[in-house]
This record gives structure tokens, sequence and C-alpha cells, in this order.
């Protein structure tokens, strides 16, 4: 069954996750290029600044100083019925199956020091052995490369550095460095000094795969090779340069590795160092961003991490399968824990309206963007306030996430005229009795440090919905 924009629409939009704000509505007519006149938002806004108001979408974004490529994003499609193509999901590949049988149940002990110490031993058990590509469509339909993150009608949500450390176990501190681009010749070079392959070999190979990149299956059996000889620093640098080409590293095209990351491997005892989390959410995000466009067709990266991040923090979304309980496994990655089969969100910090984004045109190298990333972090995390809910936000949050968000992929009703609902947002506070109540509920279950899946306190959380939706 195929999971749909308006399926997800509305299990998101389900009261038991949404905190849903009440703005009042109005209706405005969109123009012949598909968007909408915005008001000013100021309630005493002059009639000068009301002409040189911006210019929204329907359904949103209203003001897209934010999301400034929404104009070639997927979900601006969809609002009026267009999918990718014929097939509205993503080609999505995941390498389970296949590393199933190219993963062997022991390593020789020579390969297997090696590989433990390199922080990548995990990702040989990690990997579904089959993507719900509808799933992981619908989740990237709602991903925006300006800010990261997933925009879902209650808020943002992303993937983080705790969930791979958590999911993977990979490491998420250290070394990050990503290869530069090398040339063929080099790749050639590359494979002669580093997988034990002749010069003509090496040629022939990279020649065939018409770029600087090896396949997937050439290093396999390189690794046989190797490993059947005894040459196990070969063999070793073959294993884990397909180990990485099938997981965090893999590309579009689903069969080949960009030889760059080859270098990681020059020094078998030193690739410990390297900060692996990192280094594959890094590539996730890049991959997410481009599929989020329109004319993407097909999304790289590790979709293992993607699906059970989704099974992690949406449950009833999905097709998920139970291999284990965690209780009796808590040693392993907890990505193990989950299947695709056929037929409580967590919370830490408020959200809060993070800074103006950086001119994304004007992108800087990656590497400098991450060299710093724990101090970002500490910075973020240390003026945040710890939240009691997972929907609780910092207030003005979300009138300023449904300004410049695009919340829902689709109108509540895909026959209705296009007559598009825009919330407007001077509507005054709400009610001072109801906003004391909730502060003081709020307060309480603070102090007492409750959960809400704690029976004790669910009168109590269920009276604070209620008094924050008035």
């Amino acid at each position: 069954m195929l999971l749909s924009s308006e399926e997800l629409d509305a299990e998101m939009f389900d009261d038991k996750i949404l905190l849903k704000p009440d703005p009042i509505a109005m209706v405005r007519r969109r123009g012949a290029d598909g968007r909408i006149p915005v008001r000013t938002l100021d309630r005493g806004a002059s009639s000068s600044a009301a002409a040189a108001e911006l210019t929204g979408y329907p359904g949103g974004p209203y003001d897209t100083s934010l999301l400034v490529k929404y104009e070639h994003h997927v979900a601006r499609h969809i609002w009026f019925g267009e999918e990718r193509g014929p097939k509205k999901e993503l080609k999505v590949a995941g390498h389970g199956l296949k590393l199933t049988s190219r993963v062997p149940l022991a390593l020789p002990p020579q390969m297997e020091s090696w590989v433990s110490r390199s922080g990548l031993a995990s990702l040989q058990r990690t990997s579904l052995n089959k993507i719900d590509t509808n799933l992981v469509s619908a989740f990237v339909e709602r991903w925006h490369l300006e800010t990261s993150s997933f925009h879902m009608p209650f808020g943002e949500m992303s993937i983080t550095l705790d969930d791979v450390a958590c999911l993977l176990h990979l490491p998420i501190r250290g070394i990050f460095w990503s290869p530069q681009d090398v040339t063929e010749e080099l790749a050639v070079e590359l494979a002669v000094d580093y997988l034990g392959v002749s010069q003509g070999q090496a040629q022939s190979h990279v020649r065939s795969c018409r770029g600087s990149y090896y396949k997937l299956e050439w290093l396999y059996d390189i690794f046989v090779h190797h490993r059947a000889a005894s040459s196990w620093a070969y063999a070793t640098r073959a294993y884990l340069l397909m180990l990485v080409g099938s997981t965090i590293f893999a590309d579009k095209t689903f069969t080949l590795v960009e030889a760059r990351y080859l270098l990681l491997f020059r020094d078998l005892d030193g690739c410990s160092g390297y900060s692996w989390g990192a280094a594959a959410l890094v590539t996730l995000y890049r991959y997410l961003g481009d599929a989020s466009m329109y004319s993407c067709k097909q999304l790289g990266g590790y979709p293992t991490l993607l699906q059970c991040w989704i099974h992690e923090y949406f449950p009833t979304v999905g097709k998920r399968g139970e291999n284990w309980n965690p209780a009796g496994n808590c040693g392993l990655p907890r990505a193990m824990r989950w299947s695709y089969r056929q037929g409580v969100l967590k919370f830490g910090y408020r959200q809060y309206v993070p800074s103006p984004p950086l001119d994304c045109m004007m992108a800087t190298d990656i590497d400098v963007d991450w060299i710093s990333y724990h101090q970002s972090v500490v910075a973020v995390i240390d003026s945040s306030t710890v939240a009691t809910t997972p929907s609780e936000v910092e207030d003005g949050y979300l009138e300023w996430y449904y300004r410049v968000s695009h919340p829902r992929l689709v109108p509540p009703h895909r026959d209705a005229p296009r007559d598009v609902p825009v919330p407007v947002y001077d509507a005054g506070p709400s009610d001072p009795d109801w906003a004391r109540v909730s502060t003081l509920i709020r307060r309480y279950l603070r102090q007492v440090n409750a959960k809400e899946e704690d029976p004790q306190f669910s009168d109590l959380f269920e009276a604070l919905h209620i008094s924050r939706s008035h």
C-alpha cells in the first residue's frame, strides 16, 4: 500500500501529536504564477509597507525569506497534484541483501583487528534488507536544505549526531576529513598501491567506470582474492571501501563508490580517528537536499539510517517490524532492532525560532563548516530551555514556522477550488487566564520531572494541552 502525502499529512495532524494553532483564517486567490500575495503581518502597517509586501505560495511559505529554493522543491509541485513521474516514489536502493552475502560470518583474525579498530564494524550488520521507498519518499518531500530539517505540520525535526551514534554505533567525535576529488589517473595509482592490483587491471577497470570510481562488486572480488592469498592489508582496504560504499557513502549509481574514499584507508591503524558518524550524516544531508528537488528521481546516502530514524520517532507510520526487544540487547546498534514488514515522540529542548539562514548560494566548504560543529551544538544548547512535552516550543515559534514553511503538502480537499486559506497572525494573544493556567501546569510538571508517558501525570498533560488550545 502506497503511503501518500495525504496519509502522512493526516497522520502528522493527529491531535495526539500536533498542538494546532488557532489563527483566524481568510481566503485569498493565487495569481497566474501560482503565488498568492501576502498581507503585512504587523497590525499597524502602513499602506507603503503593504505595497512592498512579499509574495508567497499556496499552502505556504507566505514569507519566502527562509526557503529560498522552494520554487524548485518537490512540495510546490505536489500541492498542485504534480508528481515526480509515473512512479511517485524516489528510486532508493539499500544494499542490505547484497551485504548479507558479502559480509562473512567471521573475518580472519588479522583482518578483524583492523575492522574493529576502524570504528566501522557495526556497519556489517545494520543494513535493512528492504527499504520502504514509499515511506522514505514521503519524508524526503518534507526535507528542506536551507534548514537541514524535515518540515512537519507540528514543527521541524532532524536527524542528529546522537541519532547516528545510537542507531549505527559510529563514532561522532574525531577527525572530520573529506578527501579531495581524484582524477582517473590517480584512481588507477591508488588501486595499484593500496588494493594490490596490476596497472593494467586498474586502468581497465577505472575506464569501464567512466570516472574516478570503483565497482562494489570488483572490490568484493579483490577482497576474496587477497583473503585467499593472505594479503591482509589489501583485503582489509577492499573490504572496508566496499562496506562504506554500500552504506554511509552509497551514491545514486547504487553500484559504484568514489575512488577518493580509498584515501581514508591508506593507514589502517589511523582510520579509527575519523568521525565516521559526522561523515555519514553530512553525506545523507547532501543527498536529502538533492532529492527534495522536483527534478531529482534518486536518493543516495544510507537509507537505513533514515528509515530507522523514522521508525524510532514515528512508530505508527510505515510498515515497521521489530526484530528484538531493546531491553535484552542494549549493546547492539538500535538500527538492528527494526525491519521492513508487510502488512510517543522523543523530546529534549524547546524548539525556538532560529537565526536567519546563511546565504546558501555562497556555501563554504563543508569541511570548514563542520570543523567546529561541537562548539556550535554547545552554543545552541546553552541558550535553550529543556522541554517538558514532545511538542513544547518557544513562544512565537509556531507563528513564525507557519509563515515561512509549507507544513502541509496537499490541500485538505484536492478537488476543491484553489482558494487558499491563509493564516493571519495578528489576532492577538491567547486568553490571559488560559495562558496563566498553562504556565502553572507546565511549571509543576517541570519541577517533578514528569514524563508524558507516565500514567500518574496523564490528566495533567491533557489539561496542559487543553489550556494551550485556547
